[in-house]
């Protein structure tokens, strides 16, 4: 069996267009990906790496060229993509309920609504008012959730699982693990795809 990993923080664009993708390649080479919740900024802070946008003020052409190449992404996969204007976005309460939605069957439509928010329906989701708004609007239990993110076990995961792919040489966001192989970035999607058929055969 493929041991496949997706290691992911809603505050990153790039996550949100290879989770989009994610389901497509899961059908075709027949594998579940593990959905891996991390805290991205504790990653950059474990391996001394800084946020893109941090990188694109010194290099603005590189910026540029993000928009360009994202814009061109999108198009081609047909992905619904608004990029927030609030960002960036402190994603640490929402990577909590992601620890806490793993744990109690909700995780896929919790996912499914963050995601969407974030990317598609620009909500400022660093503001509880409005994590709470968009939770109820979609039938999640808020209060379980926002009770689970103070509860010390669903904190204590979240440094886990950032500091278990920190050591596996996950540097930023989007990751994803086949069998322990890294490959970050949406460009390596192919690659991931093909080493998934090769493994899984």
């Amino acid at each position: 069996m493929v041991d496949f990993k997706f290691i992911f923080d809603f505050g990153s664009p790039k996550t949100y267009l290879v989770y989009k993708l994610l389901p497509g390649i899961e059908k075709r080479t027949n594998t579940t990906a593990e959905y891996i919740p991390v805290l991205l900024g504790g990653i950059f802070k474990s391996t001394n790496n800084v946020s893109p946008i941090e990188s694109f003020k010194t290099v603005p052409a590189k910026g540029k060229y993000d928009d360009l190449d994202t814009a061109r992404f999108v198009k081609k996969h047909d992905i619904d993509f608004n990029f927030n204007s609030n960002f960036p976005i402190n994603t640490l309460n929402l990577m909590r309920g992601a620890i806490y939605a793993q744990e109690n069957e909700i995780f896929d439509k919790y996912v499914e609504v963050v995601f969407k928010s974030m990317w598609v329906d620009n909500k400022k989701m660093d503001d509880l008012n409005v994590i709470q708004s968009v939770l109820l609007e979609n039938g999640l239990p808020v209060k379980e959730i926002f009770e689970g993110t103070q509860d010390q076990k669903i904190k204590d995961k979240l440094v886990k699982n950032t500091s278990e792919a920190v050591e596996k040489g996950v540097f930023g966001a989007p990751s994803l693990l086949v069998n322990n192989e890294l490959f970050f970035g949406k460009e390596t999607l192919q690659d991931v795809e093909e080493l998934l058929v090769k493994e899984a055969g």
